[in-house]
């Protein structure tokens, strides 16, 4: 019998991966399937949960083929998903009653208005800040807008909460009907002292309490994974930005980390429980029995997001951005001014206008929104370095970080070194370190980047502060 496998399912807004490592933390199989989104309206944001499922379904079923015979090597497995995002369905059958409600989704902000009086005691609670971003108002909307959800409270038939634990419902042969610490902390109903959903809470949002899942532990038993053949322990639940969080260990005090995907989340672990940081999130990225650990974080709504958005006004095909190039090239581009689904931390403008400032190409452009998200995420960790020491590095995954130009800026704006490891999958390696927590799992070899003058990034800089300050 060989060494032990593990299985990481990693669920994210553009596609379902599964991904088998060995203890060492070789990569051995992949499968990706895309998943699509809706956006019916500027302000929403929707995913099918059945696609999901299904595509989750297909992923576990081409890596275990691409894995062969070292399938039976296989012990346990894990699963990543979009945190925020929510979801309601029929606890007696498992079918969906809603569409998942993204994390990007700002529908219910109405309803974030009506309790803003509340925001010193949220904010204490939970560790966040109010938002629309979050779980609790989106239930709340499900519950006054969805005939399917209003029937299904009253006849007991309701289950509602993070996409972690309706994944877990429909994947886990048990149904458990659980929430982990990383997903449920994102629904603003969630007590960061307690570590269970707040009564108070939940009658501030007007969220029946009865109908969400049990807090449990990020590792525990789960329940049971079919991969065909046989059946693999869930060992682990967490959320994709958590998890890769722990792409090289256990977090480490002095490094700062940035994961680039659809937003861009910036994070510092940290161990003074009295640490504030109004401007920022405090949240918690593991808990079990014997240890929890948290970071302050901040989030860039719009990265990935944001080009997308560019490349769509801009008249650009899918494949005509040559981004690389562009960034190695692009002396003096514009300014652009990045609300894409809201501007969040520091700044906190959930109805921003997303404009460029300045003239320029179409290749100029989009060399500004690439800057766009560099600036957002140095103003994070400024906003950082009021309560912590400035980090020694800045360790960077996903898959806008494979652009050097964007390492580079960053490198040279914020005046620290940044890494970025060879292998992008940040989400997926993480969560298999935390299913196996062993010592020999190495850190994929990674890239530095130096920081260099560019006096003409750092006005640029500034002038996009100085913009966003206005408001």
């Amino acid at each position: 019998m060989g060494e032990p496998l593990v299985l990481a399912l990693d669920q994210g807004g553009h596609g379902s991966r599964a991904i088998v490592f060995d203890a060492g933390g070789r990569a051995l199989a992949r499968a990706h399937h895309a998943v699509g989104e809706s956006r019916p309206a500027d302000d929403r944001v929707e995913q099918d949960p059945e696609e999901i499922v299904r595509s989750l379904r297909r992923a576990v079923k081409d890596a275990m083929k691409f894995l062969g015979k070292r399938g039976v090597e296989l012990r346990a497995a894990g699963l990543a998903t979009q945190r925020s995002s929510v979801v309601a369905w029929d606890k007696t059958t498992g079918g969906a009653l809603t569409p998942v409600i993204s994390w990007q989704d700002r529908r219910a902000q109405d309803r974030i208005d009506a309790v803003q009086a509340h925001q010193e005691f949220v904010r204490t609670t939970t560790g966040l800040r109010l938002s629309p971003h979050y779980g609790a108002s989106k239930l709340a909307w499900m519950l006054a807008e969805s005939m399917p959800v209003a029937a299904a409270l009253r006849e007991g038939r309701l289950a509602f909460g993070p996409l972690s634990s309706f994944l877990a419902f429909r994947l886990l042969d048990e149904r458990p009907f659980v929430a982990d610490p990383a997903n449920a902390s994102r629904t603003l109903l969630w007590n960061v002292a307690t570590r269970v959903f707040d009564p108070a809470l939940c009658d501030l949002f007007g969220v029946p309490i009865g109908a969400l899942p049990k807090c449990v532990p990020t590792r525990a038993d789960h329940g049971s994974l079919d991969v065909g053949a046989r059946k693999l322990p869930m060992h682990v639940i967490t959320g994709d930005q958590s998890a890769a969080l722990f792409v090289g260990g256990e977090p480490a005090l002095d490094r700062a980390y940035v994961n680039f995907g659809t937003g861009a989340f910036v994070q510092r672990a940290f161990t003074d429980r009295t640490l504030l940081a109004p401007r920022l999130l405090k949240s918690v990225v593991f808990a079990d029995d014997t240890r929890v650990t948290s970071v302050l974080e901040g989030t860039v709504n719009g990265a990935g997001s944001a080009l997308q958005y560019a490349v769509d006004e801009l008249g650009l095909s899918e494949s005509a951005p040559d981004l690389e190039a562009w960034l190695a090239r692009e002396l003096d581009p514009p300014l652009f001014v990045n609300g894409v689904s809201g501007l969040a931390a520091p700044y906190w403008i959930p109805d921003l206008e997303s404009r460029f400032v300045g003239e320029g190409t179409r290749e100029a452009k989009l060399v500004a929104v690439v800057e766009s998200v560099v600036f957002l995420v140095r103003a994070i960790l400024d906003e950082m370095e009021l309560v912590l020491p400035a980090p020694n590095c800045i360790q960077v995954g996903g898959g806008l970080a494979q652009l050097d130009g964007l390492c580079q800026r960053l490198a040279n704006l914020s005046g620290v070194p940044v890494t970025r490891a060879d292998d992008p999958e940040a989400t997926a390696r993480g969560l298999a370190w935390l299913v196996h927590e062993s010592a020999n799992f190495a850190a994929p070899q990674a890239r530095e980047f130096l920081p260099l003058p560019d006096d003409a990034l750092r006005e640029r800089h500034e002038r996009l502060r100085s913009e966003l300050e206005s408001h």
